[in-house]
């Protein structure tokens, strides 16, 4: 059956949301299985190791880099039409956005999707995050942290109407995308050698971009066929948060990529976690980690909805169709996680020793 028939049969809306769940239930299960997550990688990195939480994350970034790539050298998608493509682009927003939410998702211990991911099977303390972390993204994009959020955002806007595209601002030739994912991939697997990971580990960790480029292609094929105009997207969180916790709460509930996609990656994840026996409750250590977790989940909230998106739709979604500000905000995190984990924890260690 294709895509037509399947909107012809259920709609526009409930077929984006289809989509959104099959890409969030291959995200949940590459995720929970690999353990991928920018805040554990962040932290190796800032303590000077290149570890395997770097290297599962490199793979992830490469994965999705290459396939995403090579579908737009192939027509199967085109990044020009994708939504973070074809508006605007706030560095502003990107930079002060991507610090605030770096430094959340340290203090969070972990980005919106392990977040979701650790939720499905059974962390209580990430439920927790997870709703603060919707709540202040709901907040951000229509509620009273809205103006904030537009004044930043308006400060260093992209010219032209439009994001820029790395690739063509460099005037390099189109295939330069693709090929920088195979050099990112070969350090990656280096790196993996160096660090003794199983296969297992890898396959999965390559999963995760493989599904970045899973939600790009369906959602583009979605908007071929599609008599109203459909969102170009893939996997992200911040929006998604808001957008599923708004489901709950308005009627009539509207169907959308968004809507499958959270629940997608909660069923997915928690079924890695059944079969492999890693479901198990958990809560918070004490009452220290649980400010903290708050706390870093509302500056999430706010930082990625100013960055245009977390650590996975901006840092790998929009990396990987070298969106310009989707690269300064994911650089943006990785220096605002890894001055936290600096200033917060290993200064707290160092205090400890002493």
């Amino acid at each position: 059956m294709d895509i037509l028939s399947i909107v012809e049969r259920i709609g526009e809306g409930p077929t984006a949301a289809v989509f959104g769940l099959i890409t969030g239930m291959i995200f949940g299960v590459a995720a929970q299985r690999s353990s991928f997550c920018l805040r554990a990688a962040t932290i190796e990195f800032a303590r000077g190791h290149l570890g395997p939480k770097v290297a599962v994350w490199l793979l992830c970034f490469s994965t999705a880099l290459v396939w995403v790539q090579a579908a737009d050298l192939t027509g199967l998608m085109r990044s020009e039409d994708a939504r973070m493509m074809a508006v605007p682009g706030s560095w502003s927003g990107a930079i002060i956005g991507g610090l605030i939410f770096g430094v959340g998702m340290v203090l969070a211990r972990g980005c919106p999707g392990r977040l979701l991911v650790l939720a499905a099977t059974g962390n209580l303390r990430s439920v927790v995050s997870g709703l603060i972390f919707a709540v202040l993204a709901q907040m951000s994009l229509h509620g009273w942290l809205s103006p904030v959020r537009d004044d930043l955002a308006a400060m260093w806007i992209t010219p032209g109407g439009r994001n820029v595209n790395l690739i063509d601002a460099a005037g390099l030739p189109d295939f330069s995308g693709l090929l920088l994912g195979f050099v990112f991939a070969a350090l990656a697997l280096w790196m993996a050698k160096r660090n003794r990971i199983s296969f297992r580990k890898l396959f999965f960790g390559a999963g995760v971009g493989f599904a970045v480029a899973v939600g790009w292609v369906l959602t583009f094929a979605l908007s071929e066929v599609s008599f109203e105009p459909m969102q170009i997207e893939s996997l992200t969180f911040t929006g998604p948060s808001a957008n599923m916790l708004m489901f709950f709460l308005e009627r009539p509930a509207i169907l959308e990529f968004d809507v499958g996609l959270v629940p997608g990656v909660f069923l997915g994840s928690f079924l890695a976690a059944l079969v492999t026996g890693d479901l198990r409750l958990q809560g918070f250590e004490n009452e220290v980690n649980m400010r903290k977790a708050m706390i870093g989940a509302a500056l999430m909230g706010f930082g990625g909805m100013l960055a245009g998106g977390c650590s996975i739709g901006a840092g790998v979604t929009g990396g990987s169709i070298f969106a310009g500000t989707m690269w300064a905000a994911l650089f943006a995190m990785w220096i605002g996680g890894m001055a936290t984990d600096y200033l917060v924890d290993q200064n707290r260690g160092a205090t400890r020793a002493a």
